[in-house]
């Protein structure tokens, strides 16, 4: 069952610092998940840390699932992990398997219906729990199955199975799950539906005795599997098996269904893996303490610096990060470089989410909120900066100002990703397409628009490289269009598809597939090359 809900915030409470435009041009992370099948463990407490430490890729809503082996209890609300549990909510969830998610929306807006754990009960009355990392490209394909299965009502007012009515490809898939668990059983409804859902998921789930995990025959979103003493398991990245003692064992196979309970690990394939794994993990959305594929993050990101600094090398007098996430790349460029390493930048941690709208005295100071310069490191400098990715353009140019202000003779930028050119349907919230500020515009254009002396991309071939995957195993489509997944042709497909569709089920005027200018939505797919 779903706790109570809370009342809704208002709009001006949903309000975060993020609303700013310097903020929003940073390309938003997905979700994080996490599972735990241990009888005699404090399930909840462990899901709890494991979401801690993915709470870097999603800071919208966070909730846990616990099954206790006669029932599903879920939590969840809107906020960071800290601030939807203490511990008085996770002593009441008590079982012995769970999953849990930390959410930036993907599809469906950023609602209490919308946060994860998703949940449904079958026909026999089990709890099914669900949550996702990722984003599917068929959720209309699944709405309109949903709907002639009378799993969904066509009045998208009307409660779904008990529960308000959600927006999100999640939600549908869990609907659909329940529907067929109540005949042949969860795993095997598991077995029979994803081959039939397109897109990106790395999903989590449990009744009241069982963990699952799944994973998409792309792989395009991580999800791997550790170890407890007396337990297992599954969670977005390496380093949140770390923070709860968990050992590695080994990925969760491209394609494959795993199952966990008291007859031990059972694993089946519902389809060839064909991997494509998602480039931008190594770029920016993974923490640098995890390993992918065999690939330490860090690793990666200190040899993407190198090949910057071979592929644009500058004379300068100090190279400084934009922290966090470019430090590593800027660890490397200057080793390569010979040029001094330095920070000239001071963050400020906790900067993040908050219910307090800022004023418009507060917006207007953008980038400084996160962000404040050494002037003593950096007056009378020429500067190398190093950054992860340019999206609308908007940080880099604060910043450029932001440095020459504090005394900065010359500002030579240096990317370590490609030009982004192209929105990511596959669970990372670009801006659309129009608003990419590389699509519009040539190298020398974006170097003149943040007014940096020079500016320099990694190039993929560079990128690829430092990730030590073949070319072939990568998804790399924000930045050459190539889409490893096909996308439907008609267009139905967005972040507020769903909301669109719902509106035009009860006849409110309006588009159908509403595309707003913060997010991807219909217009790229049709221009995707």
């Amino acid at each position: 069952m779903v706790t109570d809900r809370p009342e809704p915030a208002t709009p001006s409470q949903q309000m975060d610092l993020s609303s700013s435009a310097v903020e929003r041009d940073m390309p938003r992370e997905e979700c994080g998940v996490f599972g735990v099948w241990a009888p005699g463990e404090e399930v909840a407490k462990l899901t709890f840390y494991g979401l801690y430490a993915l709470q870097h890729r999603g800071q919208e809503a966070a909730g846990i699932a616990v099954g206790d082996g006669s029932q599903v209890l879920v939590y969840k609300d809107l906020g960071l992990v800290s601030q939807v549990f203490n511990e008085q909510t996770l002593a009441a969830l008590r079982g012995h398997v769970a999953v849990g998610h930390a959410r930036y929306s993907t599809t469906g807006g950023g609602t209490w219906e919308n946060a994860q754990p998703t949940f449904r009960t079958t026909g026999t009355g089990s709890g099914l729990a669900l949550g996702h990392n990722g984003n599917l490209v068929n959720t209309a394909e699944l709405l309109d199955r949903a709907i002639a299965e009378d799993v969904y009502s066509a009045n998208a007012s009307a409660p779904a199975n008990g529960c308000d009515r959600a927006t999100s490809d999640s939600d549908l898939v869990t609907a659909l799950l329940a529907a067929r668990a109540a005949d042949k059983g969860l795993e095997q409804a598991a077995i029979e539906l994803f081959p039939t859902v397109r897109g990106a998921f790395s999903m989590v789930f449990c009744d009241e005795h069982t963990l699952y995990a799944v994973r998409d025959p792309q792989g395009v979103r991580p999800l791997v599997l550790g170890r407890l003493e007396r337990g297992w398991v599954v969670a977005s990245e390496t380093a949140a098996l770390d923070i709860v003692g968990a050992s590695f064992v080994r990925e969760v196979e491209p394609g494959e269904l795993l199952a966990i309970d008291g007859d031990g690990l059972r694993s089946q394939h519902f389809a060839s893996p064909k991997p494509k794994g998602c480039v931008f993990e190594y770029v920016y959305l993974a923490r640098p303490d995890t390993t992918i594929a065999g690939r330490s993050v860090h690793g990666a990101r200190v040899e993407i610096g190198r090949r910057l600094a071979k592929e644009h090398p500058v004379e300068a007098d100090l190279v400084i990060p934009v922290p966090e996430s470019g430090t590593p790349a800027a660890i490397g460029y200057a080793q390569a470089s010979g040029i001094p390493y330095g920070q000239g930048l001071v963050k400020n941690s906790y900067v993040g989410r908050t219910f307090i709208q800022p004023s418009q005295t507060i917006r207007q100071l953008g980038i400084r909120l996160k962000l404040n310069p050494l002037r003593e490191v950096i007056r009378g400098k020429r500067l190398v900066v190093v950054d992860d990715s340019i999206v609308r353009g908007n940080t880099q140019r604060a910043l450029v100002r932001m440095l020459r202000e504090a005394g900065a003779i010359e500002v030579h930028v240096r990317i370590a990703s490609p030009p982004v050119k192209w929105p990511c349907f596959y669970g990372i919230d670009f801006a659309s397409r129009a608003e990419l500020i590389a699509n519009g515009l040539d190298l020398d254009g974006v170097r003149r628009s943040i007014g940096a002396d020079s500016l320099g991309h990694v190039s993929l071939d560079g990128l690829v490289a430092a990730t030590e995957q073949p070319r072939s195993r990568l998804c790399a489509a924000c930045f050459d269009g190539e889409y490893p997944i096909p996308l439907p042709d008609d267009a139905r497909i967005g972040k507020y598809l769903l909301e669109g569709l719902n509106k035009a089920e009860r006849g409110i005027a309006g588009p159908a597939e509403p595309v707003l200018p913060t997010g991807y939505g219909a217009e790229d797919a049709l221009q995707r090359p």
